[in-house]
């Protein structure tokens, strides 16, 4: 196996999953569901496996969001999906295709093309798509589509059209789901979908559109999978070692069991040239974490911050340089006081949102006491060495 960091992965390669897919499987026959994860984890990973080896009496759909903007594009997209879907076994999307012929739409390619200046009925085009897969569907099975990045499509749909038709693309989602039996939808995305209903309920959104799906956290691999994916990594890339399973150990444990790190530090012993050794290993993950490049795209730990906490920026920062520069773990108290003597904040509530929602992105984690830490403790190193503290 050869390093490949931010590459696609082979499915037949992933490593350490297959627990987890087996109840995600098991879940979404009950009910449909949100995967949160830190970014790099690799939950399109996971989904791109689930519908490349889909469990009987499943049909899995994977679609990547991020590029739609509208609403419009959201059902246009799902609809040549669809169609490719079927195309692809010798059937039709009948439905959807007559529906859009009806609004003046022009077949290109076997697809249907709306007109530059025809609205486009995206409620219709949306629910008349998924009918033509389920209908089309063998007796039985059930449809699950596997979204990647509907949180950004949103946030998208949100900035571009306003938070009244993102909020109507949520709940039309909820209404499909609970009017067909055999639909599911697996959805996750970059950014937290806690965050853009946060905006929609500062906007007067009182809808709950996701309290009928499960949420399932992605975790980085186990130990000793990380390990067998550092062997396999220093042998697919030949790296001379005197002791490969101390190497494979310092990787996984520099690496906090990131397979997107694992991959870096491999690929950066094979550029240098050095034994794969622990101490070869730390030299390599120092010069990454202070690199100007930022080839492990460690900066957006900061710059989503202005993005994701715009009113609490300067507090947000204040406890991760807590957290980062003292000793490690911090109780409520100890960072209220803190920030009460570093700014005008005084306000215990509020702050136990902004802590709640600091877990939620994965900056932060509480341990049994009620304190709390960096959740990954080389995004602690990282933060401790960016912010020169």
């Amino acid at each position: 196996m050869k390093a490949n960091p931010g590459g696609q992965i082979d499915v037949n390669a992933v490593l350490g999953r297959d627990r987890l897919i087996q109840n995600i499987w098991e879940i979404v026959q009950q009910q449909s569901m949100v995967i949160t994860a830190e970014r790099r984890i690799g939950k399109t990973t996971v989904m791109k496996k689930m519908a490349a080896e889909p469990h009987q009496g499943w049909l899995p759909v994977y679609q990547d969001l991020e590029s739609c903007h509208s609403a419009a594009e959201f059902s246009m997209a799902v609809y040549k999906q669809v169609h490719h879907f079927l195309s692809g076994k010798s059937k039709l999307a009948r439905r959807s295709k007559e529906f859009l012929g009806s609004l003046g739409g022009i077949e290109l390619g076997g697809t249907i093309k709306l007109p530059e200046k025809a609205a486009t009925p995206w409620k219709d085009v949306l629910t008349k798509a998924i009918e033509d897969l389920m209908h089309e569907n063998d007796e039985g099975t059930k449809l699950l589509f596997l979204w990647d990045e509907l949180p950004f499509m949103l946030m998208n749909i949100r900035d571009g059209e306003g938070e009244q038709t993102a909020m109507q693309v949520l709940d039309h989602l909820r209404w499909l789901r609970q009017t067909h039996s055999g639909l599911r939808m697996v959805i996750t995305g970059s950014v937290g979908l806690h965050h853009v209903l946060t905006s929609l309920k500062e906007k007067n959104y009182a809808n709950s559109p996701v309290n009928d799906m499960a949420t399932v956290d992605v975790p980085p691999l186990a130990p000793n999978d990380a390990v067998s994916l550092a062997l396999l990594l220093i042998d697919g890339e030949s790296l001379p070692s005197s002791d490969k399973p101390a190497a494979a150990a310092a990787i996984a444990r520099e690496a906090d069991c990131f397979a997107f790190y694992i991959h870096h530090i491999v690929r950066g012993l094979k550029i240098m040239e050095w034994d794969a050794s622990p101490e070869n290993v730390a030299k390599v993950v120092a010069s990454h974490l202070i690199d100007a490049n930022d080839p492990w795209e460690l900066l957006h730990y900061r710059e989503r911050i202005a993005t994701y906490y715009q009113n609490h920026q300067k507090e947000v920062s204040l406890i991760l340089d807590e957290l980062a520069a003292q000793n490690e773990q911090a109780s409520v108290a100890e960072l209220l006081a803190m920030l009460k003597g570093a700014s005008q904040f005084d306000d215990r509530d509020r702050l136990l949102r902004l802590l709640n929602l600091m877990e939620r992105d994965h900056y932060l984690k509480r341990d049994e006491s009620g304190a709390y830490r960096f959740r990954f403790p080389l995004i602690r190193r990282w933060w401790k060495l960016n912010r020169g503290l």
